[in-house]
């Protein structure tokens, strides 16, 4: 990728806090506002790829065969129906890349590598996680300049919090020595639970100017939006969930950008 290309990955070793409906409507909110993006889908439940509305049948070249080396971002890249933003899809086929690559000595580069021989075409790379840390996440976070976070505001929160920054310190000090925290995004709050403004209040403690502002509400127009084949922002942009992922996507330019001057 060219070195305007900013490559965030979204991560978390826990499932269902919201990491997939994060990769697509921040991925959608950044193309909306003129960005050039692409999603890479990672997980092999392929939820990223259904969600924008791409059948199984239409996945002929997905993220196994760019892992595989067998070919190319660009000819795994489909346009979805949203201007400016694309995917390369997922398959099922992604449950048995680790035993395929497992003795290749760049087993953990293969996506880094096929980004980097992109021609820098899009402003965005936004990579959708498995949740757990396998050979795939670490693929991920080894081609990612930064990491976001989505985390659920619930009990065991920073729990599973502590256990993905012990994750990235591993990752820093193994494959990718530049791999920051864009950020820190909580999901799926409902404002009338005491515990989840606690959540949040203690997250905020822990990890400071980590965390964005903005704050992900419980939404059933965010949960209902994936059925059919549309991000919240297209399926309905004037939800609480909608105009959330607006104002994330503005935050995570602003950080983008001091990055960049400091």
């Amino acid at each position: 990728m060219g070195q305007s290309t900013r490559i965030i990955t979204i991560a978390n070793q826990k499932g269902g806090v919201g990491k997939t409906t994060t990769a697509i409507n921040l991925a959608t909110a950044l193309a909306a506002i003129g960005e050039s993006v692409l999603i890479v889908d990672v997980d092999p439940q392929g939820n990223a790829s259904t969600g924008l509305g791409i059948e199984r049948d239409d996945r002929e070249v997905s993220s196994y065969e760019i892992l595989l080396g067998e070919a190319s971002i660009s000819e795994a890249t489909i346009q979805t129906a949203v201007p400016n933003l694309s995917i390369v899809p997922s398959t099922m086929d992604l449950l048995g890349v680790e035993m395929e690559i497992a003795s290749a000595a760049d087993r953990v580069f293969r996506l880094k590598n096929a980004l980097r021989a992109q021609d820098g075409q899009f402003g965005y790379v936004i990579i959708d996680c498995p949740p757990s840390l396998n050979l795939l996440t670490l693929n991920a976070m080894a081609a990612a300049d930064s990491l976001l976070v989505p985390l659920q505001c619930e009990f065991f929160a920073l729990e599973g919090l502590s256990q993905l920054l012990k994750t990235v310190e591993q990752v820093r000090g193994s494959v990718n020595k530049n791999l920051g925290i864009q950020g820190i995004v909580m999901t799926m709050y409902d404002g009338r639970n005491n515990l989840a403004n606690q959540v949040v209040d203690d997250v905020r403690a822990h990890m400071g100017a980590k965390v964005y502002k903005t704050v992900i509400p419980r939404n059933v127009r965010l949960s209902e939006a994936p059925s059919y084949g549309k991000p919240a922002i297209l399926y309905d942009l004037a939800c609480s969930g909608s105009q959330a992922y607006l104002n994330l996507a503005s935050e995570v330019i602003q950080r983008e950008r001091q990055s960049k001057a400091a």
